[in-house]
């Protein structure tokens, strides 16, 4: 199956999964840290899908869900991110992140998600605060002398979606978000009520506290 070019293309509709629906073990190397098997026995995975390393949009992001993952690993989630670029670009990007962070240059785990390239990733105005946001933000860490301009060339495209999936300790997928624009993913209030809402307990959190109901960023 095609996946997108450096040109601007979009990629034909993938098969999306849904909740339910298995994910096969796989053993896969973050560029930084030990290797890692999704899904992980002893609790949720959280997996989301994002860009090319340097993306602001991607990075204003992350740097949202860094700011609580205390908060999140109390929730029995284990964070995951991947992104279409190759590990040696990717490292200097993410080395500050306190989560795993896998290279899928060749977008095999992309296909295998069901997660799709289209023009509307930057096209649909829904979208477009968030990339003043993370053009913004980006310029500020330049400035600081922590950030890093993305490489010109991105072989696997600029017109990625992003997309989330929390899956089960037993290999099931309990949610999925298939994002509509570059700015469209779970926020960290959300993952927390998808997490808490596939627990067989009620919504209990492993560490004995009651459910989450903290807003905003």
């Amino acid at each position: 199956m095609r996946t997108s070019s450096s040109h601007g293309s979009s990629t034909p509709a993938r098969t999306r999964l849904r909740p339910g629906d298995p994910v096969p073990v796989r053993t896969l190397a973050p560029v930084l840290g030990p290797p890692l098997a999704v899904p992980d026995p002893e609790r949720a995975v959280h997996a989301q899908f994002r860009r090319f390393a340097g993306c602001p949009v991607c990075h204003l992001h992350l740097r949202s869900v860094a700011r609580r993952h205390e908060e999140i690993e109390r929730a029995g989630i284990r964070e995951v991110v991947f992104f279409h670029s190759p590990a040696e670009e990717l490292r200097a990007h993410v080395a500050h992140l306190p989560f795993a962070v896998v290279a899928d240059p060749c977008k095999e785990l992309y296909r295998a998600f069901g997660v799709e390239a289209h023009r509307r990733a930057l096209l649909d105005p829904r979208g477009w605060p968030g990339i003043v946001k993370g053009v913004c933000g980006g310029a500020v860490e330049l400035l600081r002398g922590r950030g890093r301009l993305p490489a010109a060339s991105q072989p696997g495209g600029r017109i990625g979606l992003p997309a989330d999936f929390l899956v089960a300790p037993d290999g099931r997928i309990t949610a999925a978000k298939y994002g509509e624009h570059i700015d469209d993913q779970w926020t960290v209030d959300e993952l927390l009520a998808h997490a808490a809402a596939a627990r067989p307990d009620g919504g209990a959190r492993p560490d004995g506290g009651a459910r989450n109901t903290r807003t905003g960023p």
